[in-house]
């Protein structure tokens, strides 16, 4: 090949084999980070659960622990549903992106867009990082009882999905470097 003895390749085919690659591994991380933002949006979305509790002997109250109850979880939900519309969106600009002129312009914007998504999805994960300890330990300063000891599946299937969207903020985060690295090798 012409690229391992140091001169130019002849044709683009030579060239095209060995920048696909990177191209190729980017949309895996990009299909590997929508499947784990996903599921966190699934699996949060869905959060819920019903107990009676026995507030005196005869009287019993039920209650139930939804995510909508909480900003932060609704926050974390949509968060991460506009990183899995990403991710989607990203993947068919791979595959259809040829048709653009402009390469260097679709370039920046893909970084541009990832670093935000990654800013979004970390914020939404911060949030709920917080109101998941919050209702784990509770707060006695402000008198805020914990509810992880009453709902357990709730507190569970919450950390389960938090635990999904950070491995797709680490995986959106390897994206976003590797956008940037592309942009930048393109110079």
């Amino acid at each position: 090949m012409a690229l391992e003895n140091g001169q130019k390749p002849e044709d683009r085919a030579e060239l095209a084999a060995v920048t696909k690659p990177t191209d190729w591994t980017i949309v895996v991380l990009r299909v590997v980070g929508f499947f784990a933002t996903v599921t966190a949006t699934v699996v949060m979305a869905s959060n819920k659960e019903t107990k009676s509790l026995v507030v005196a002997p005869p009287i019993s109250v039920t209650l139930t622990a939804k995510f909508q109850h909480n900003p932060a979880n609704v926050y974390f939900v949509i968060a991460n549903g506009i990183a899995s519309l990403h991710n989607v969106f990203m993947i068919v600009v791979h595959f259809f992106g040829d048709k653009f002129k402009d390469k260097g312009l679709q370039l920046v914007m893909v970084a541009v867009l990832d670093m935000m998504i990654v800013a979004l999805v970390s914020s939404g994960d911060g949030a709920a990082t917080f109101m998941a300890e919050l209702g784990k330990k509770g707060n006695s300063h402000a008198r805020w009882n914990k509810i992880c000891d009453k709902f357990e599946k709730y507190c569970d299937r919450a950390g389960g999905a938090i635990i999904a969207s950070y491995i797709g903020l680490l995986f959106l985060l390897v994206i976003t470097v590797l956008s940037i690295i592309k942009l930048l090798k393109r110079n």
